[in-house]
């Protein structure tokens, strides 16, 4: 087989974006790709902070009613996590905050949440809720 100077300058020209595709993160995400074991975040988790992101799970039952978030869930959870005393806490969960009010979405459908990946400490000023890690100026869809 012969190369020539054409197709050995495309095929250099080509070889950065192949790298930069193949590190860039998949098209959606599951929950647990953002988490390690014990807890602590994923280096893909790290790099995608600031990017808009697909992530698939459930809507957990809301905290509040007529809130501008949801607890996105690896599993369905028919009660909320958070308000039932004895109920195992959710070790990846991810809070998703929309522009409006979130229309729930019965607890065992599957749904997208897409937004923009944030991470650090955050308290809600309405609620009280407090996370390291969440989507902002999300959307969602039934999956």
């Amino acid at each position: 087989m012969l190369i020539s100077r054409r197709s050995l300058l495309a095929a250099g020209l080509a070889a950065p974006m192949l790298s930069s595709r193949a590190l860039a993160a998949p098209e959606t995400l599951k929950l647990r790709d953002l988490y390690e074991k014990g807890g602590s975040f994923s280096d893909l988790a790290r790099a995608s902070e600031g990017q808009r992101l697909t992530i698939e799970g459930f809507m957990a039952p809301p905290l509040v009613a007529e809130a501008p978030f949801f607890v996105l869930t690896k599993m369905p959870m028919a009660t909320c996590p958070f308000c039932e005393p004895g109920i195992e806490w959710p070790d990846t969960i991810l809070p998703v905050y929309t522009r409006r009010t979130v229309e729930v979405i019965p607890f065992n459908v599957p749904i997208l949440a897409r937004g923009v990946l944030e991470m650090g400490e955050y308290t809600d000023p309405e609620t009280g809720f407090w996370s390291v890690i969440r989507l902002r100026e999300a959307t969602y869809e039934r999956d």
